[in-house]
C-alpha cells in the first residue's frame, strides 16, 4: 500500500483537548500584550527611574506613572485585543469598551481589558456582518461613525457597571492568593506548574492571564514585583544546558554551549527544551531549580518593574528595582547550580546520543506549531484511486497562491517523467475528474465539497514543500504499475505553466493587459520596518491603489481574504490578494514587492517579501510563475530579503 503521509499545519481541530484550549488562550492572550510590550518597558522605566523610590527621585515625570498603567497600557491591550477581530474600527470599539471597566475600578484593569478589547471588536464586526452591508449608498460614513458611537458608549456602560466590578473582585482574589502563598513561604511550588508549562508551550496564558496582572498591580503599589521573575528565570534552563556541555557526548556536547549562550544572554529559552524532552527525567532538574530560585528570590525580597521580554538576563537586569540587582543574580545563580547539578547527576547515569537531540527537536517543533495554532492532517492513501491523472492546486481565487504550488509542482512532475496533468484553479472550479486536489487546510472542507470524489491533500503553504516529495514518491510508486504513456502537457516547459493556470472564465472575460507593466521598478519598495500582519496587507494594498491596479475597496477584500485563509506561501513569502467580489475592483494585473528585511508574522511562518496580487488576467501568472521558481531556493529569499537594490529584485521578478 502507498500512503503519503501529510504532516503540514493546520488549524487545530475542537477536540476539547485540555493542552490545545490552553494554547489557544495563550495565543488569544499574547496576541495583545506582545505588540505592546514595548509601552510596559517605557513605563517600567519611568518607574523605576523617576518615582519617589527610583534612582533620580522627580515628581514631575513620575506623573506620567499612574495615567501610564491605569489608563494608556490597559486601552492598547483593548485595542490590540479588538483590532485582531476587526481590524481599526475593531481597535475603537475595544478601546472605547474598555473605558467602562478601567474608570469603573481602582486598580489597573488589565483583565477587564483583555475582555472589552475582543468583546468591543466582535460586536462590531456582527453589525458590520449584518447589518452594515446593507447600509444604502451614500449613507456608510454615517452609518459607520453613529455605529460605532452607539454601540460604543452602550459597551462602556456595560464594562462601568456590570463587567468592570466582577473582573475587579477576581482580579482582587487572585492577588490575594498570591499574598496568601508569598505569607505561607510556598510560592516557590508555583515552579511545579511553571517549569513544564515553558516547555510545552503553554506559558503564554500562564504569563499574559496570571503572572503580568497581577505583577503590574504589584508593582504600583510597592514598586516591584516577584511574578515577572517566575516565568523569566533563564537559571534552569542554563543548568541543563552547562550539564550537557560537560556531560554530553557527539554532537550534543558540541551543540550545548552555542545554545546555552542563546538561551541566557538572548532570551530564546526554547533553545533548551530539546535537551529537558530528550531525557524527560531533566524536568526534575528544571522544577526543582525554578523552586529554589523562587525560594531565593522571596528571601531576598527580588523584584522587577515590569515584564522583561525576551527573557534574557541583559533584559532582565534592566527591568530590575532598585536594590534588586544582587537579589535577583542570586536567584538566578542559586537556580543554575541545582539545575547543574542534577542534570549532571542524571547525564552521568544515563547518557543521551545525537537521534535522541534530534527527535526531541522534533518534538519542540510539533508542540510550538500546536503553540500557534497549527496541527497535523491525517494520511491521504493513493490508492483511493485506481489511476492518478489529474491533480488540481487549488485556493480561493485559483489565481495567486495556487498557481505558485502548481508551478513548482509540475516541475516535480516533469522531473518524476509522471503522466499527470498538474493544474490550479478557484476551489468553485474543481472539475469533476481531478483525483488529487490540493489545499490549504482551512479551504479543505470547500474543496471536499466540490470534488467529493477525489484525494485531498491538505498543507501549510505553496511553494517548496517538503510533503510534494513525498507525494511524488508515492506517485511514482503507484505509475509503476501503470504502463500508459506520459502526454504532451507532462511534457511541456514549467515557462508555459501561467497560460494553463488561469481559470477559463478569466481568460475569456479579462482584458489584455502590457505584461511589463504588471510589476514595475517604482512598486519595489524595500527596507520597510516590521509591522502587523494586517498593516503589512494594507500598505500593499494601498499601493496597488496608488499604482492604478485596483480601486480602494480591494485594500479591504484583501484583509478579508487574510481571514479566510494565510496567503504565505512559505520560503519567507507572502502573496495577500483580494477574492470573489473584489475582482470587481480590479483595474488591471498588477504585482507590487514590499521588503521587510526583519519580517512580518503571519499564519504559517514569518514573510520577508510581502507581494500585493491583483491579477485580472493571464499577465500576472507569468510573473508568479518566475517568482515561484525563484523562491524555491531559500537562499535567493534570504538575499533578496537583505538586499538595497530593487533592481535585483526586478531582475528575478519582472519580465
Amino acid at each position: 500500500m502507498s500512503t503519503l503521509e501529510v504532516t503540514s499545519e493546520s488549524v487545530p481541530k475542537k477536540t476539547g483537548n485540555i493542552k490545545q484550549a490552553t494554547q489557544k488562550f495563550g495565543r488569544f492572550l499574547s496576541a495583545m500584550v506582545m505588540p505592546n510590550i514595548g509601552a510596559f518597558i517605557a513605563w517600567g522605566l519611568l518607574t523605576a527611574l523617576f518615582i519617589e523610590a527610583g534612582y533620580f527621585p522627580n515628581a514631575t515625570l513620575a506623573s506620567l506613572v499612574d495615567p501610564m498603567i491605569k489608563y494608556l497600557l490597559p486601552l492598547l491591550i483593548a485595542y490590540s485585543g479588538g483590532k485582531a477581530v476587526h481590524d481599526h474600527r475593531g481597535g475603537v470599539l475595544g478601546a472605547i469598551a474598555a473605558m467602562g471597566v478601567i474608570v469603573g475600578a481602582d486598580i489597573p484593569m488589565f483583565i477587564g481589558a483583555m475582555i472589552m478589547g475582543p468583546l468591543g471588536g466582535w460586536v462590531i464586526k456582527q453589525f458590520d456582518k449584518y447589518i452594515g452591508s446593507k447600509t444604502p449608498s451614500g449613507f456608510e460614513m454615517l452609518v459607520n461613525n453613529f455605529s460605532a458611537g452607539i454601540i460604543g458608549m452602550i459597551l462602556a456602560i456595560a464594562g462601568l457597571f456590570g463587567i468592570g466590578p466582577v473582573v475587579a473582585a477576581f482580579t482582587n482574589i487572585l492577588a490575594s492568593g498570591v499574598d496568601a502563598m508569598l505569607n505561607w513561604g510556598i510560592l516557590p511550588l508555583v515552579s511545579i506548574f511553571i517549569e513544564p508549562a515553558k516547555i510545552l508551550f503553554l506559558n503564554n496564558a500562564i504569563n499574559h492571564g496570571i503572572l503580568s496582572p497581577i505583577g503590574i498591580q504589584q508593582a504600583e503599589s510597592t514598586g516591584q514585583s516577584i511574578m515577572f521573575l517566575l516565568e523569566a528565570n533563564p537559571g534552569p534552563g542554563l543548568g541543563v544546558l552547562l550539564a550537557y556541555s560537560i556531560f554530553g557526548k557527539g554532537s550534543i556536547k558540541g551543540s550545548a554551549p552555542g545554545a546555552a549562550i542563546i538561551h541566557f544572554f538572548g532570551g530564546i529559552h526554547e533553545v533548551y527544551f530539546p535537551y529537558v524532552l530528550m531525557k524527560p527525567i531533566m524536568f526534575v532538574s528544571v522544577i526543582v531549580s525554578g523552586m529554589a530560585g523562587v525560594f531565593t528570590f522571596n528571601m531576598l525580597d527580588a523584584g522587577l518593574i515590569a515584564a522583561s521580554s525576551p527573557g534574557s538576563i541583559i533584559a532582565i537586569m534592566a527591568m530590575s528595582a532598585k536594590g534588586s540587582y544582587l537579589p535577583i543574580l542570586a536567584g538566578v545563580l542559586v537556580s543554575v547550580v541545582v539545575s547543574f547539578l542534577l542534570s549532571s547527576l542524571f547525564l552521568r547515569r544515563s547518557s543521551a546520543d545525537e537521534q535522541d537531540l534530534e527527535k526531541a527537536k522534533e518534538a519542540v517543533a510539533g508542540m510550538k506549531k500546536s503553540s500557534k495554532g497549527i496541527s497535523e492532517t491525517p494520511a491521504a492513501n493513493l490508492n483511493d484511486k485506481a489511476e492518478i491523472k489529474k491533480i488540481i492546486f487549488a485556493c480561493d481565487a485559483g489565481m495567486g497562491s495556487s498557481a505558485m504550488g502548481a508551478t513548482s509542482f509540475r516541475k516535480k512532475v516533469k522531473a518524476a517523467g509522471l503522466p499527470i496533468d498538474v493544474t490550479n484553479t478557484a476551489i468553485e472550479n474543481i472539475p469533476n475528474d481531478a483525483d488529487i486536489v490540493v489545499t490549504q487546510q482551512n479551504l479543505t472542507p470547500r474543496a471536499k465539497g466540490k470534488a467529493p470524489n477525489a484525494i485531498h491533500v491538505s498543507i501549510d503553504n505553496f511553494v517548496n514543500n517538503p510533503i510534494y516529495d513525498k507525494l511524488i514518491a508515492d506517485l511514482k510508486a503507484k505509475q509503476e504499475q501503470s504502463t500508459s504513456p506520459v502526454p504532451e502537457h507532462a511534457k511541456e516547459d514549467v515557462s508555459g505553466a501561467a497560460d494553463k493556470a488561469v481559470p477559463e472564465e478569466v481568460k475569456e472575460t479579462s482584458e489584455d493587459t502590457k505584461g511589463g507593466d504588471v510589476l514595475r521598478k517604482e512598486n519595489i519598495v524595500l527596507q520597510l520596518p516590521s509591522e502587523s500582519k494586517e498593516d503589512a496587507i494594507r500598505r500593499a494594498g494601498e499601493a496597488l491603489v496608488a499604482a492604478g491596479y485596483v480601486k480602494p475597496h480591494y485594500v479591504d477584500a484583501m484583509i478579508e481574504r487574510e481571514g479566510v485563509a494565510t496567503t504565505y506561501i512559505g520560503n519567507g513569502v507572502a502573496i495577500p490578494h483580494g477574492v470573489g467580489d473584489a475582482k470587481k475592483e480590479i483595474k488591471t494585473s498588477g504585482i507590487v514587492v514590499h521588503q521587510y528585511p526583519e519580517g512580518v508574522e503571519f499564519e504559517g511562518g514569518r514573510a520577508y517579501l510581502v507581494i500585493g496580487i491583483a491579477g485580472a488576467g493571464r499577465e500576472h501568472l507569468q510573473i508568479l510563475t518566475k517568482i515561484a521558481e525563484a523562491i524555491e531556493d531559500e537562499s535567493t529569499v534570504t538575499r533578496l530579503a537583505q538586499s538595497k537594490d530593487p533592481n535585483e529584485i526586478y531582475s528575478i521578478f519582472g519580465e
